[in-house]
């Protein structure tokens, strides 16, 4: 579990997230939703120590990230896999040079352990015979697995995804979805989510956040967001339901 109490960032004296206090379970598909420029690209780079915090604190597991030191937070970040908008792949590297990348920087593997380790997680992807294929050879869809393949090579406790389906079909966006919350689950890791794709929140969201102007405005299960009385939430909801209707 991630816990984070009272947290806070400013920039030029202005907040940009405020006082948010709230916990992202493990096994689960956690889910931070808002508006641009609410605050959740913010919230998570505090939370993954890209950002620090001006005020409050940043739970992993009961132990204090804002009390390690350097090389405690490297040993953190070992048990970190980032899923990147877009997917962010080395164009240069081959699909297994790319998957491989994160046990190179971390892993105290031998070369055939890891070519194994590669192996093992694009097959949990559902990619075979691709290791050498490069991402200009893959289509949109095929690239996220391959980024979603990299960011759990290192077996992390942790996964952070920024916005998973940017860019993809509806159709392929239910299976990147439904790929993540069954890595999730099945090895229950604590999955924090940005999106804003409402498709995703309702049929993946095991828990959701909203923030608002910088603050946690709303914080609940998929099934009580329809029923929710929060002004805010339902004008973000509706809004985005309207849009998906007219394009």
């Amino acid at each position: 579990m991630i816990k984070v109490t009272n947290l806070c960032k400013y920039f030029d004296g202005k907040a940009v997230i405020e006082g948010i206090t709230t916990s992202f379970h493990k096994g689960k598909t956690n889910l931070i939703i808002g508006q641009s420029g609410s605050g959740k690209t913010v919230l998570v780079k505090c939370i993954t120590g890209l950002l620090e915090a001006d005020k409050g604190n940043i739970l992993y597991d009961g132990k204090d990230f804002g009390k390690m030191n350097f090389n405690q937070r490297q040993m953190l970040r070992k048990e970190m896999g980032v899923l990147f908008q877009g997917g962010a792949l080395f164009d240069s590297l081959t699909v297994e040079e790319n998957v491989k990348f994160p046990l190179d920087m971390f892993a105290d593997y031998s070369k055939e352990e890891k070519l194994e380790r590669v192996n093992f997680c694009l097959k949990r992807v559902n990619l075979g015979n691709v290791n050498h294929l490069y991402p200009a050879e893959l289509s949109g869809g095929m690239k996220k697995r391959v980024a979603i393949a990299r960011a759990i090579a290192n077996n992390p406790k942790y996964l952070f995804c920024d916005e998973p389906n940017s860019g993809l079909d509806p159709k392929t966006a239910i299976v990147i979805d439904n790929l993540i919350k069954e890595i999730a689950e099945e090895y229950n890791i604590t999955t924090i989510i940005n999106t804003h794709d409402l498709n995703s929140v309702m049929e993946i969201g095991d828990r959701v956040v909203f923030l608002y102007e910088g603050k946690l405005w709303w914080e609940g299960s998929r099934d009580n967001i329809l029923l929710s009385s929060n002004n805010e939430l339902n004008s973000f909801v509706y809004a985005s339901e309207l849009l998906k209707k007219l394009k």
